[in-house]
């Protein structure tokens, strides 16, 4: 049994990867070659470029990726799985296949809801799921980010999960629309972001708040340096909102929210103005204990 080998959670717009050597992570390294930033290249070429510093050192090391090197923009389609899928399942639909230099490449697949009342797919987070199921069994995950998703287990099964696009809104809306004209540099303010969540969480016409980011800085109501956070606030707020009601979310359930520090923390300030109990999980400790459990099955 080899205990040497390369996890990659190769999404759209990044590639990040570790090298593990004895079941140690001794070294890591982060592109922005994403499927969608191949400049040209393939994902064969970008890997065996990324990866021969470590190929050179160790021999030709088998890999285990996630994400969206497995879509249709990536190295090979990986079917999704259809949920309700039990997290062990993951590792018997890997799809195996070969480098230009001879690698092993094994590719996780992702999951999908394909029902009547909600239509959703996932990669890369399944890997987190399976990784902080093993750090903290829960029965709800919110993985915060440009693409939330908000994931219902029973047991070891995922059962539903939802796609919320707060962050893209929030990137769309300041960088492309009428909202960020003329707002200049952005500084951090936890008042500007409560006084968002107040607004997203409670009012209902969201779409219509949206337009007052504007207003109020142009009215002098608000500095423009908040503006956001004011929005940010806002989204997360509704983004909150509208999952507590679908998940029909009580004061004695929890969340356990696995993403980076920063977000994290946002969205820790969010549950905690909807009375809702949380947990958080560093996302990266989350992919790394899944893509190992997923490695140490394949006898690695």
């Amino acid at each position: 049994m080899s205990e040497n080998f390369i996890a990659i959670d190769w999404g759209s717009t990044n590639l990040r990867a570790w090298l593990y050597v004895q079941g140690l992570c001794v070294d890591f390294l982060s592109s922005e070659s994403g499927v969608t930033r191949l400049q040209g290249q393939t994902p064969q070429q970008v890997f065996s470029h990324l990866m021969q510093p470590w190929f050179q050192d160790y021999g030709d090391l088998p890999a285990i990726m996630a994400g969206m090197v497995g879509s249709n923009a990536g190295w090979q389609v990986v079917p999704y799985l259809s949920c309700p899928v039990a997290l062990g399942e993951v590792t018997q639909h890997l799809t195996t296949i070969r480098s230009p230099n001879s690698s092993v490449i094994h590719i996780i697949p992702g999951l999908c809801i394909n029902r009547p009342d909600n239509s959703n797919v996932m990669r890369g987070e399944e890997t987190q799921i399976i990784g902080a199921h093993q750090l903290h069994k829960s029965s709800r995950y919110l993985m915060p980010g440009t693409h939330s998703k908000w994931v219902q287990m029973s047991g070891d099964y995922v059962d539903d999960f939802r796609t919320v696009i707060t962050g893209e809104l929030h990137y769309l809306l300041l960088q492309h629309g009428l909202i960020g004209i003329g707002i200049g540099e952005q500084h951090v303010s936890q008042d500007a972001f409560r006084q968002g969540l107040d607004i997203g969480f409670n009012d209902a016409g969201v779409i219509r708040n949206l337009f007052e980011v504007r207003a109020a800085h142009l009215l002098g109501k608000r500095s423009k340096g908040t503006v956001s956070d004011w929005l940010s606030g806002v989204l997360i707020g509704n983004e909150i909102a509208q999952m507590q009601q679908t998940y029909a979310l009580h004061a004695s359930d929890s969340v356990t929210l696995i993403g980076s520090p920063k977000l994290n923390e946002r969205y820790a300030t969010a549950l905690n103005f909807a009375g809702i109990a949380y947990q958080t999980i560093d996302g990266d400790i989350a992919f790394q204990t899944g893509i190992r459990s997923i490695a140490n099955a394949l006898g690695y």
